[in-house]
């Protein structure tokens, strides 16, 4: 494999960990906190089996980090970077919303 194809594998593989919408909950939910398992369970009810393998793909990615205390695990947000990633597919899609209102707005004209 080309080294250009190669970044690009790696983007596209860091992109697909984002592509799921309980992993940009936990990344959401754990914007201003570190959390255990099981606040995170509670908060966005989810399946803890589950969660595990979102956290651990999360975890692969660089994305959270996760610290022992106990038999407690507790995650955080790794590089707060990942919200200068998230904050312009927002935007994006806020102007996406706001054009299809728009263009319905007209079509209640006619």
């Amino acid at each position: 494999m080309a080294s250009e194809e190669l970044v690009f594998k790696i983007k596209a593989d860091f992109l697909k960990c984002l592509a799921h919408p309980a992993r940009l909950a936990v990344i959401e939910y754990l914007k201003t906190r570190e959390a255990s398992v099981g606040r995170i369970v509670t908060a966005l009810k989810l399946e803890q089996s589950g969660l595990s393998k979102h956290l651990s793909l999360l975890r692969q990615a660089g994305i959270v980090t996760s610290r022992q205390e106990g038999v407690t695990v507790y995650y955080s947000i790794r590089d707060r970077d990942i919200f200068k990633v998230l904050r312009p597919i927002a935007e994006i899609l806020r102007k996406r919303l706001r054009e299809s209102q728009t263009v319905l707005g007209h079509l209640g004209e006619s």
